[in-house]
């Protein structure tokens, strides 16, 4: 029996397993992702993740300029698989694959559908979250789904809990390729509320220390690694890496170290800061930066 015929369309880190796992469970016959960006001081170009995985895979890359370019490619295979694209497919190319495009979603679908769902999923303190394999529609991951699977959000960050989804997204993936190849899975209506996970905006990085513990603690694990979190002082920004509600008694604004713990007060409860990274400066454990101070910490700004 000859094996499925699949097209690849992704481009960060997190497409890459579900990019790996259809290259060894079908026929890819192309990955197309998005074009090589200037990055870092020296504004070199540099490829996506996943044109980079791809390299060894002796498959056609494309990067096309322009979504409308996607209409230049052989899209008629058996399925499409989209894992973090980076843009709109255009209504008119869905149907050409025989089994339409089918995208690999980090949320369990319609709660956070969008742009950033692991981030908002933490930002809002979700205790569950998961993957969603979904057939794609004209709207923005409002398609029928097919599969799910589930795990725990714990204290996980966005890093973390991202790279648990995308190797979950890969696995549930090639669980249901066969039944979408056959047409034998049955795919549902979205049934419940919607949210919407909408691009994390830069300033939202930004800790206001009137906030609770608890709320400041989701919001650092919402944006690390990236674009980062932190605290506004009277000597500039100082990124928080990881920190940790705690039961406690500190004043509001006010460092303390105890039990070789940075504390800090906050609007309600205490936030145990573990890593920060001064501006100028690289990312160290929150001890070795207070004993480079010498304990003379800065005010915070409101």
């Amino acid at each position: 029996m000859p094996r499925a015929t699949s097209v690849f369309l992704g481009s960060p880190p997190a497409a890459i397993p579900s990019l790996l796992a259809l290259a060894e469970a079908t026929d890819l016959r192309a990955v197309v992702t998005r074009p090589p960006a200037r990055q870092g001081r020296g504004r070199r170009v540099h490829p996506t993740p996943v044109a980079q995985a791809a390299d060894g895979l002796g498959v056609p890359v494309h990067a096309p300029a322009a979504t409308r370019d996607l209409f230049d490619l052989d899209l008629a295979v058996d399925l499409v698989v989209v894992v973090g694209f980076g843009a709109l497919i255009p209504g008119e190319l869905l149907g050409i694959p025989r089994r339409g495009f089918i995208n690999v979603h980090f949320s369990l679908l319609p709660r956070w559908r969008g742009a950033a769902p692991v981030e908002r999923t933490i930002l809002a303190g979700d205790a569950r979250t998961g993957v969603s394999v979904m057939q794609m529609d004209a709207g923005l991951d409002t398609g029928p789904v097919l599969a799910t699977s589930e795990r725990a959000v714990g204290d996980h960050d966005a890093g973390t809990l991202t790279a648990l989804l995308a190797e979950d997204g890969a696995r549930l993936l090639v669980a249901t390729l066969e039944g979408i190849v056959a047409g034998t899975v049955k795919a549902r209506d979205q049934v419940g509320e919607v949210t919407y996970a909408h691009r994390l905006r830069t300033d939202e990085g930004c800790l206001p220390p009137g906030d609770t513990a608890v709320d400041l603690a989701r919001r650092i694990r919402a944006f690390t690694p990236r674009p980062g979190a932190w605290l506004e002082t009277n000597r500039g920004r100082l990124k928080v890496w990881s920190a940790t509600p705690v039961v406690g008694d500190v004043p509001l604004g006010t460092w303390v170290v105890e039990g070789g713990r940075l504390l800090l007060g906050v609007g309600t409860g205490v936030l145990w800061i573990k890593e920060v990274q001064a501006e100028g400066s690289r990312r160290m454990a929150a001890g070795e930066w207070a004993n480079g101070i010498r304990h003379e910490f800065p005010m915070l700004q409101p």
